[in-house]
């Protein structure tokens, strides 16, 4: 890559930890903070929930958008509405305000993730793209790990302290993209044939069945929908089971943080390079379907832990070669392919908390069961389509 190229996904990156990681700082005082107003659970589920639907919501629109007036823009607007998501949460105390607050902080990450992988696909050949995406990701995956502990030492200063903070940051990260982020230079394409460029939204949501990175899209539906209903579990699980203490489950939860930032920096563009995104799909699906079912039969807390990381690892691969995918089949829509696939992401985040609660209270293995269920799938849908595909090209080129 150039040095303008780096300097460019730096800024992407430093912008996609900071939403992610103000986001992330007020995890573990959430709890509390609900406790202190006479909101429990329901009210903690309920803003994951509402998070994540005006996300699914919002989100392809905001990639349309990306297309139609440009990735710095939905970029700079989407900081602020998480900045400004933020700030609702520090100075208001009514439930109804924090929803509130979650469905402005939905719709600012709905307009920022599409338009930042979008970014990056303007700016990287086919061959960088996946390095590209794998840098990004990381960022989300760092945010991930060290926003909880800074909110956590926050909260010494206050139950209300990492809001603010959380804010403050996302707002500087609102001036930083102002002044240094540019508008890549993106060649005039024309539009997909058939499909004029002023086609009616509602018709191109309807088209994404069609599309020939659908399947792709399922594949990031099901993904997400099995690693957020492992999450969501993961800390009852171990508790109920093996008897983990607070400290446990927080070394777990960082732990796999850490080695899906040191998997997307170091290893997803070699293996992607060596053997492309076709073979290292298949196999981190099988992986991630593989420890998904030898979850079943843990019989410690130790052995989870290990299952826990190679989950993790499968699918912090996967994540990057999906966006990559993507990316490469979507031609001149990128900010809409972006869009969808955060709508499809967004989809399994909604759904894959709410089932496995659900399962969890029927069996707590339930959750684990499902899992492996949609992901062997998931696999075997894949090859299919995989092969298929090769069929068509062969034909085509014939």
């Amino acid at each position: 890559m150039t040095g303008d190229q780096r300097k460019k996904l730096m800024i992407l990156m430093i912008n996609m930890f900071i939403a992610i990681g103000s986001f992330g700082i007020i995890i573990p005082i959430l709890p509390a903070y609900l406790d202190s107003i006479n909101e429990g659970g329901m009210a903690a589920g309920l803003m994951i929930a509402i998070f994540a639907g005006a996300q699914l919501v919002f989100s392809p629109i905001a990639g349309k958008w990306a297309d139609d007036y440009g990735r710095r823009k939905m970029i700079i607007y989407g900081l602020f509405g998480l900045a400004l998501s933020m700030f609702v949460f520090y100075f208001f105390d009514s439930i109804w305000m924090l929803y509130a607050s979650r469905v402005i902080g939905g719709i600012g990450a709905a307009l920022l993730v599409p338009a930042i992988f979008a970014y990056v696909a303007d700016i990287t050949t086919f061959d960088q793209r996946a390095k590209g995406n794998s840098l990004i990701s990381a960022a989300m995956s760092f945010g991930i790990v060290v926003g909880p502990g800074i909110g956590g030492f926050l909260a010494d200063f206050g139950l209300k302290a990492p809001f603010l903070i959380s804010a403050i940051v996302a707002l500087f990260a609102v001036f930083f993209s102002i002044v240094l982020l540019k508008e890549p230079d993106r060649p005039e394409q024309p539009a997909a044939a058939g499909h004029p460029a002023e086609e009616p939204m509602m018709k191109k949501l309807a088209r994404s069945v069609t599309m020939p990175y659908f399947i792709p899209l399922v594949i990031t539906l099901v993904m997400s929908f099995g690693l957020m209903a492992y999450e969501s579990v993961l800390g009852l699980f171990v508790d109920d089971e093996f008897g983990a203490t607070p400290q446990d489950i927080a070394l777990m939860v960082t732990s796999t943080g850490v080695v899906s930032v040191l998997v997307q920096l170091f290893v997803v563009d070699r293996i992607v390079t060596k053997y492309g995104e076709g073979k290292v799909l298949n196999l981190f699906l099988a992986v991630a379907a593989l420890g998904f079912f030898i979850s079943l039969f843990a019989g410690n807390y130790w052995l989870f832990f290990g299952i826990s990381l190679l989950i993790f690892c499968a699918t912090s691969i996967l994540r990057p070669v999906l966006n990559t995918l993507i990316s490469k089949m979507a031609g001149s829509e990128q900010g809409f392919a972006m869009g969808m696939n955060n709508m499809y992401m967004s989809i399994g985040n909604v759904l894959g908390p709410t089932c496995a609660g659900l399962l969890y209270d029927v069996n707590i293995f339930f959750p684990f069961m499902l899992g492996l269920v949609l992901l062997g799938l998931t696999l075997i849908i894949t090859m299919i389509w995989q092969k298929r595909s090769v069929k068509q090209n062969a034909l085509s080129s014939s």
